[in-house]
C-alpha cells in the first residue's frame, strides 16, 4: 500500500504562496482606506433613506398587527366572561331553589317533630277526666 505525503515540494509552494498574500495585505489595507468616490454620499443618502422607509413600513406592520390581536384577545375575554357571568347567574339560582326546597323541608320536619312531641305529651299525661 503506497502512502502519500505531502512532501516538502508543496509545502514549500504553500508557503511561498500564504507569504504572498501576507505581504500584498497591506497593500489592500492602504487601497481600501482611500477616500470613497464623491458619489458615494448620495447612494449612502439614498440607501439609508430607503431603510429607514422599510423600518418604518415594518414598524406600522407590526403596529397593525399588535392592534388586531389585541382586539382579538379583548373579544375572546369578553365572551369568556359573558359565558362565565351566566353560568353563575344559573349556578345561583339553583343554590337558591335548593336552599328554598332545603328550608322547606326543614319546616316540614320540624312541623311533623313538634306534632309527634306535641302527640307523645298527651299520651303520657294521665287523663284527668278519669280521675274524677
Amino acid at each position: 500500500m503506497t502512502k502519500y505525503f505531502a512532501g516538502p515540494g508543496v509545502l514549500g509552494l504553500a508557503s511561498a504562496f500564504l507569504s504572498a498574500v501576507w505581504a500584498a495585505a497591506p497593500a489592500f489595507a492602504a487601497w481600501a482606506a482611500d477616500d470613497p468616490p464623491a458619489d458615494a454620499s448620495a447612494t449612502v443618502s439614498a440607501d439609508t433613506k430607503a431603510v429607514g422607509a422599510a423600518v418604518k413600513r415594518d414598524a406600522r406592520a407590526v403596529a397593525k398587527a399588535a392592534k388586531d390581536a389585541a382586539h382579538q384577545v379583548a373579544g375572546a375575554a369578553k365572551e369568556v366572561a359573558h359565558k362565565v357571568a351566566a353560568a353563575s347567574k344559573e349556578g345561583a339560582k339553583k343554590v337558591a331553589a335548593a336552599s328554598k326546597e332545603s328550608a322547606k323541608n326543614v319546616s316540614d320536619a320540624a312541623k311533623h317533630g313538634a306534632e309527634k312531641t306535641k302527640t307523645a305529651v298527651k299520651s303520657d299525661k294521665p287523663d284527668e277526666s278519669r280521675d274524677k
